[in-house]
């Protein structure tokens, strides 16, 4: 196959690199073939032409510097410790300083959002880090503190037992080696024993690591759903505040990632320090410190390099994580408004969104795994066979030098010692790998801590006020802004009462400047006006849902005001459930309530046999689907009348029942002596109110008192008027055509006359 025929394939182009490294591989191998006699000639060619001489000088000059070395050992090696030290920390300490000092400095607003959209591993990410672990180990009394306890204990023990196999290996060998078989058997026997407390390590590790995980995850998702589901912090995430699109995806996956993560990196990151730790003491103790440090150093630059190569993975994680939170709220919008595009056949339309959004994702996903191609090569040509070279070089030192207080001995010891040492270093080079791998694993735990610090710093925004919403009024935004910034004075009393308080919708419509009135117990208030004036706006307000943008507002606690809208809510549960929500069966009965109250109360709005017809107080199902729109709304008043509170708000609630079933509602209520506020257009619902609150539409409202017998009558009036009115054109029609007909009458009458 040709290279124009890979250029043509409809492939990836990752695909059609491997394709062609595959082809090549072949005359590779046979280049390397032909290598040793091409450095062979080199070889007899520098030989002839005198560079002997120059190895012989050379090789002097290495033995002079290094008898100075072993005279002065002591001294340069503690003056390259010192060094070491002076580098790694007090380098560290003084860049810490000037960070410290930069953040101290008031950064502008470009900066702040800069700063909080930013997904790297710096001193950022390192308090928000601090802040979700105060979260998942409260204390030192914690469960978590001490699963984490347990879970170092057999990290160290598994670390204790890698040492010890190592040096079992070298002894294996060396017997092996010296043929002793009496010595190669035990060593078999203690080989076989060890791999008992080592599996159950193993296997415990495993264990702790996933228990963590969970438990992690139990303490943020109850820490999240105490400040999302207080204070109406999941209403204003949503409809408030445009920051979280997608609140369920952070609870839900963004929280399992990062708990997960954070399990794992502990796991990844505290046993290979540790290892590295030892195993690095006893190899020094093998086969010196001077060859260590020149292996650390190699290794400290290499992996300097490799994090500078790095991509930044964590801030594509917490990409990615956007984009699947979108595709995902995409699916969910679909269903919440499967009817609407089903009856507007707007499905060609609905694939094309989501489509949008899919690839988007998997476009971002494959440049990823384009990335990662690249950086694993990277890091394995690193971490893999430089590091083995170097590891080679080092386990050959106490062979071909000799290393003070290291005895050479005969072929089975140096047999021992090789192994012993190659195999502390394997161990100790695949600790620093997984130091190297945890890495990206940081960048990784960096992007998903960003998505949970973000909801939680917008749950906190939220919960004081401070909300970011787009504003799409056709006003002047500037003005309405203004508005939005302001604050106004809430206090709780036994009316309700709102005094120069501006009606603004979250998205700055002004739907009044200031608005006054008053209800008082025994007072019922009837709200009317035309659509989107702000009727449900103000009860949005007076049930805390909204801020107040300015002006005062009095009302009573929330549990003295109860809402009924005219889709009423329904949870899931049992048929007992939907009348007593939000209180439990726990709150019922401490209210020294039963089901034979229930069921009077059922009685009162005509739904005595649903209790028989559902299959018991008991039965669970979905009632929103179960129940009609009228016995939704009886269910409602149902509700109602078991809290009885001191003021019900109801908004059209009575729309799909038949006025028979109204006035039992509303004459019910008003004996409980509940004062009504509410919003309907029904003239026959005028009587059971005395006062009435009118908006004009126009940024105009009438607040007075309601006389419906007088409003009826004028009401009545108004029809009689606008029918005759209506016939007014058709009368003015016949007018006009009798008048034409007589001129014509008396055109021909005079016609005949002058006959």
């Amino acid at each position: 196959m040709s290279v124009q025929c890979l250029t043509n394939l409809a492939i990836d182009q990752e695909i059609k690199i491997g394709i062609l490294f595959i082809l090549i591989i072949p005359n590779l191998v046979y280049l390397f073939t032909k290598m040793p006699t091409v450095l062979s000639k080199l070889t007899n060619f520098f030989a002839s032409s005198g560079a002997s001489h120059n190895a012989t000088q050379i090789r002097k000059l290495i033995l002079q510097i290094l008898a100075v070395y072993q005279n002065n050992r002591t001294l340069l090696g503690r003056t390259i410790w010192f060094v070491t030290v002076y580098l790694l920390y007090f380098r560290k300490s003084g860049s810490g300083k000037k960070r410290r000092t930069e953040v101290g400095n008031a950064p502008t607003a470009e900066e702040a959002a800069r700063q909080k959209k930013r997904v790297e591993v710096d001193a950022i990410f390192f308090e928000r880090l601090k802040r979700l672990l105060k979260i998942v180990i409260p204390g030192i009394r914690s469960k978590e503190l001490w699963l984490l306890i347990i879970h170092s204990g057999f990290l160290v023990f598994r670390t204790i037992l890698s040492v010890y196999v190592a040096a079992l290996d070298g002894r294996i060998v060396s017997a092996l080696v010296r043929g002793n078989g009496k010595e190669f058997l035990t060593g078999i026997v203690w080989w076989m024993t060890v791999a008992i407390p080592a599996t159950y390590t193993n296997s415990m590790l495993t264990y702790m690591q996933n228990k963590l995980a969970i438990q992690f995850r139990t303490r943020l998702t109850q820490h999240i759903h105490q400040k999302y589901l207080s204070d109406m912090t999941f209403y204003a995430i949503g409809n408030l505040d445009d920051r979280i699109k997608n609140a369920d995806q952070c609870i839900t996956v963004d929280t399992m990632k990062f708990c997960n993560s954070l399990s794992e990196l502990y796991s990844n990151l505290a046993k290979p320090i540790l290892d590295v730790f030892i195993y690095n003491i006893q190899l020094a103790n093998n086969v010196g410190g001077e060859g260590l440090f020149a292996l650390s150093l190699m290794v400290h630059i290499s992996s300097v390099i490799l994090r500078a190569l790095t991509p930044p993975f964590g801030k594509m994680v917490a990409e990615e994580q956007r984009l699947e939170g979108e595709f995902r709220f995409t699916h969910s919008r679909l269903i919440e408004n499967a009817e609407e595009i089903a009856l507007y056949s707007g499905h060609e339309v609905e694939k094309a969104i989501l489509d949008r959004n899919y690839f988007a994702l998997i476009k971002h996903i494959n440049r990823i795994f384009r990335m990662r191609i690249f950086h694993g090569m990277m890091e394995d040509f690193i971490i893999k066979y430089l590091w083995g070279a170097l590891g080679l070089i080092l386990c050959s030192v106490p062979v071909f030098f000799t290393v003070p207080g290291i005895k050479k001995g005969d072929l089975g010891a140096r047999a021992e010692g090789f192994i012993t040492n190659r195999r502390l270093l394997l161990s100790s080079s695949d600790a620093f790998g997984r130091i190297m791998y945890s890495y990206k694993e940081i960048t990784e735990l960096a992007g998903y801590t960003t998505r949970v610090s973000e909801l939680l710093d917008t749950f906190d925004a939220v919960k004081i006020g401070r909300f970011e919403k787009q504003l799409v009024s056709s006003a002047s935004t500037e003005e309405n802004a203004a508005v939005l910034s302001g604050r106004g004075e809430v206090i709780e009393s036994e009316i309700i009462k709102f005094v120069d308080v501006p009606i603004v919708s979250p998205n700055g419509d002004v739907l009044l400047k200031t608005l006054s009135f008053y209800v008082k117990p025994g007072m019922h208030l009837l709200i009317v006006g035309p659509n989107g004036c702000g009727k449900s706006s103000l009860f949005r307000i007076l049930g805390g849902l909204w801020p107040v943008y300015g002006g005062t507002v009095q009302r009573p606690n929330p549990k003295d005001i109860f809402y009924i809208p005219q889709r009423p809510y329904l949870s899931l549960g049992t048929l007992r459930d939907q009348i007593i929500y939000p209180h439990t069966i726990e709150d019922m009965r401490k209210r020294r309530k039963t089901d034979q109250d229930l069921q009077d109360i059922l009685n009162i709005v005509q739904l005595n046999t649903i209790v028989e017809r559902e299959g018991g107080w008991d039965k669970e199902r979905e009632w929103k689907d179960a129940l009609s729109g009228g016995d939704k709304q009886r269910i409602a008043m149902a509700r109602l009348f078991y809290h009885q509170p001191k003021y019900a708000i109801l908004d059209e609630c009575t729309s799909a029942v038949g006025l028979d079933i109204e006035k039992i509602m509303y004459t019910y209520a008003t004996d409980l002596g509940i004062s009504l506020l509410t919003v309907s257009h029904r003239p026959s619902l005028w009587k059971y109110h005395n006062y009435i609150l009118q908006y004009d539409g126009q940024g105009g409202y009438v607040f007075t008192k309601l006389d419906a017998e007088r409003r009826l009558k004028l009401q009545e009036e108004k029809q009689h008027l606008e029918q005759k009115l209506v016939e007014v054109p058709k009368l003015q029609a016949r007018l006009n055509g009798l008048k034409a007909m007589l001129a014509e009458r008396d055109a021909g009458e005079n016609l005949g006359a002058t006959s």
